[in-house]
């Protein structure tokens, strides 16, 4: 229950911040952050995996 919720926010924060992107609210390159911060995003994903259950 905990990861679909995780998981859930996740793609509304992604989607968010693709639509204020594509609307012009946003001026940042997402290319760019994307380029520099893919390691943090495999730790946040790798942490989200630790502490899932498997239950």
């Amino acid at each position: 229950m905990v990861k679909s919720r995780f998981n859930g926010i996740l793609l509304i924060i992604a989607g968010g911040i693709a639509l204020a992107h594509n609307l012009g609210y946003l001026r940042i390159d997402l290319g760019h952050l994307l380029r520099v911060w893919w390691p943090a995003i495999l730790i946040v994903v790798g942490i989200g995996f630790f502490f899932s259950s498997n239950r």
